[in-house]
């Protein structure tokens, strides 16, 4: 009568496992290459590489939020499209952050900023409008994809090719997490647990080090008796 059932007829019903995303990471040289590639865009290729934020995030960047001096972008709105119509929000997480830029890119940044207003965004197309993906893509960015040997690689995967990067420059989970702007170190983990396990080895190596300036080995071990020769009685 009430249209209530009395259980969920749905409980204990397995759900098909989805099928593991393969993730490429991209090399220095790689990303590079790319960059070169996508010709005056090529900041933007380098801009993901190496910062890790959203593509979202990228084109939502204005001048203002750009402290070149710190080598620091504040990532405090995002473009989103919906219906076609680019909207301008809070990032996914509804967190601001700041990230960190490497110094390789304080120059193409200045340039980007130069004869622009603080309100302005940063990146845009070549006609000065909003940076939409599918156009950065149709521009260039596929052309180059394939022409650098990796077809059919997108623009998200260059945010795991910064995890990656990052990672392999010795950033800690917590670093890591920051600069991508998870919710969570678990989350960070969760997608990219497998990129640490380079420092197993690290850990068991300065361990192995550690106890060797720690621990000094008897000179006779306690359950090993050494008999010393006698010396003959002078006669």
């Amino acid at each position: 009568k009430g249209r209530r059932l009395p259980s969920n007829p749905a409980s204990g019903v397995e759900l098909p496992r989805l099928p593991k995303v393969h993730k490429r990471y991209l090399s220095h040289d790689q990303v590079d290459q790319l960059a070169r590639e996508c010709g005056t865009e090529g900041i933007v290729v380098l801009m993901l590489a190496y910062t890790g934020i959203r593509w979202g995030e990228l084109a939502g960047i204005r001048v203002a939020r750009v402290a070149t001096g710190v080598r620091r972008v504040h990532i405090a709105e995002a473009m989103s499209e919906v219906n076609g119509v680019a909207i301008f929000g809070p990032p996914k997480t509804h967190a601001d952050r700041w990230v960190a830029v490497p110094r390789f890119l304080q120059s193409p940044l200045g340039e980007l900023m130069a004869g622009k207003g603080p309100d302005d965004l940063l990146f845009t197309s070549p006609r000065g409008e909003v940076l939409r993906v599918h156009g950065f893509r149709r521009r260039g960015f596929d052309r180059a994809a394939t022409a650098v040997g990796l077809p059919g690689l997108v623009p998200h995967e260059l945010r795991h090719t910064a995890a990656s990067l990052a990672i392999a420059s010795g950033a800690n989970v917590k670093a890591v997490q920051s600069m991508l702007g998870h919710a969570s170190a678990a989350m960070t983990l969760d997608r990219y647990s497998h990129l640490f396990d380079g420092e197993l080895d690290v850990v068991a190596d300065r361990l192995d080090e550690a106890r060797s300036r720690a621990v000094v080995p008897p000179l006779c071990p306690q359950d090993q008796v050494v008999s010393l020769p006698q010396r003959a009685a002078a006669s």
